[in-house]
C-alpha cells in the first residue's frame, strides 16, 4: 500500500465505473471525496459536493461508456462542479474515452466528434486528462489541454508472460493494429503475422488473407477494443483455418456492442482477456473463459505521479523487457 502524498488531494468517482475508482483510491491508500448524485424530476443529473476542494488537487474518475451521452454530460457536470468549487487543479480520468473513433471527416458533412468531445472536456474545467489506450493516438492533439495517454500494454503482457505458452504468434488482426501487434510480439519473443480484412458494412468484416504462418502454432490477437467482436471473430475463425492451435484474443476496452456476445461465444476462441476500464453487463460475464485484469494500480501510479509533478513515460520505459 502507498501511503499518500501530504499535499491535499482529492478522487471522486463518477456512476459510470465506481468499482474500478474504489479499486484506485485503495491503490492510492485515500477515501474517495464524498458526492452526491441526484435527479430532477424531469431526469435532469445534479451533483453537489459533500466533500471540500478548495485549493485541492482533484481527479474525477468517469469512463464515458455506454450510456455514452449520459455519462459523458454527468462527468461535464462533475467537472463544471469541482471547478466552481474552486479546486487548484482538476484532472479527469477517463479510462475508456467515448466518441474516440469520430476522429476524422470520412464523408461529407459530418462532424469531427472527438475533437468536440476534447473541447467541451476542457471548456467544463479539466485542467488535463488521463485515459487509457485512445482508438487515435492523434486525439491528444485535439485537446489543448496537456494528456496522459496510458496503455495496458503492460498490464496484458505480464499476465501471458505468466502463462508461458510456447509456439507463440501475435497476430495483427488488421493492419491498422502491425505496430501494437510488433510490440507484444517483441515483448512475448514470439513471431509475427498479420492479416488483410476488407469491412463490408459497419458491422460485418471480411478476412481475406494471411501475412505470416500460424499453422500448429498458439495465437494472441490483442486491440484496443472490442466493440461488435467482428474483425477478432473473423481473424479467429481464419488463424483455425490456417491450422493455428490455441486462439487467446485480448482488449483493453470490452465495449461489447451488438452483436459482440453472439460472436463470440460461437467463436473458436480459448480465452478472451480485458481490463476493467469498463464495467461488464451480466451477459458479458457469462462468457467462457472470460479474463478480467485490473488496470487501477496502473491508473493510480499515474495519479500519484501527476499529484506529485514526477513522470508518467518513465512508468512505460522498461516496456518490452517486462
Amino acid at each position: 500500500m502507498l501511503t499518500m502524498l501530504n499535499n491535499p488531494t482529492m478522487i471522486f468517482s463518477g456512476t459510470s465505473n465506481s468499482q474500478l475508482a474504489g479499486a484506485i483510491s485503495r491503490y492510492m491508500n485515500t477515501e474517495l471525496g464524498k458526492a452526491e448524485i441526484t435527479r430532477f424530476p424531469d431526469g435532469e443529473k445534479l451533483i453537489r459536493l459533500e466533500s471540500d476542494v478548495r485549493g485541492r488537487d482533484v481527479f474525477v474518475i468517469q469512463s464515458t461508456c455506454t450510456p455514452v451521452d449520459e455519462n459523458l454530460v454527468e462527468l461535464l457536470i462533475f467537472l463544471d462542479c469541482v471547478r466552481r468549487a474552486s479546486a487548484a487543479r482538476i484532472t479527469a480520468v477517463i479510462p475508456y474515452f467515448g466518441y474516440a473513433r469520430q476522429d476524422r471527416k470520412d464523408a461529407g458533412r459530418v462532424p469531427i466528434t472527438a475533437k468536440l468531445m476534447a473541447n467541451v472536456i476542457t471548456s467544463a474545467g479539466a485542467d488535463r486528462v488521463v485515459s487509457l489506450d485512445l482508438h487515435a493516438k492523434q486525439l491528444q492533439g485535439f485537446f489543448d489541454i496537456p494528456v496522459d495517454h496510458l496503455t495496458a500494454e503492460p498490464v496484458i503482457v505480464n499476465y501471458l508472460k505468466q502463462k508461458r505458452t510456447t509456439n507463440l504468434t501475435v497476430v495483427a488482426p488488421d493492419v491498422g493494429n502491425m505496430k501494437t501487434a510488433s510490440r507484444y510480439a517483441t515483448a512475448l519473443g514470439a513471431e509475427l503475422a498479420i492479416i488483410h480484412k476488407r469491412r463490408l458494412t459497419g458491422q460485418e468484416i471480411l478476412c481475406e488473407e494471411i501475412i505470416g504462418s500460424v499453422e500448429g502454432r498458439n495465437i494472441v490477437m490483442v486491440d484496443d477494443m472490442i466493440a461488435t467482436a467482428g474483425t477478432i471473430t473473423g481473424a479467429a475463425q481464419m488463424v483455425r483455418s490456417r491450422g493455428a492451435k490455441q486462439v487467446i484474443v485480448g482488449a483493453t476496452h470490452g465495449v461489447f456492442a451488438e452483436p459482440a456476445v453472439d460472436r463470440l461465444a460461437g467463436a473458436p476462441i480459448d480465452e478472451i482477456i480485458i481490463t476493467d476500464t469498463i464495467p461488464l453487463q451480466e451477459s458479458v460475464r457469462k462468457l467462457k473463459h472470460l479474463t478480467v485484469l485490473s488496470v487501477a494500480p496502473l491508473i493510480g501510479e499515474a495519479m500519484r505521479r501527476i499529484h506529485s509533478n514526477e513522470s508518467i513515460s518513465t512508468m512505460f520505459e522498461n516496456y518490452g523487457r517486462l
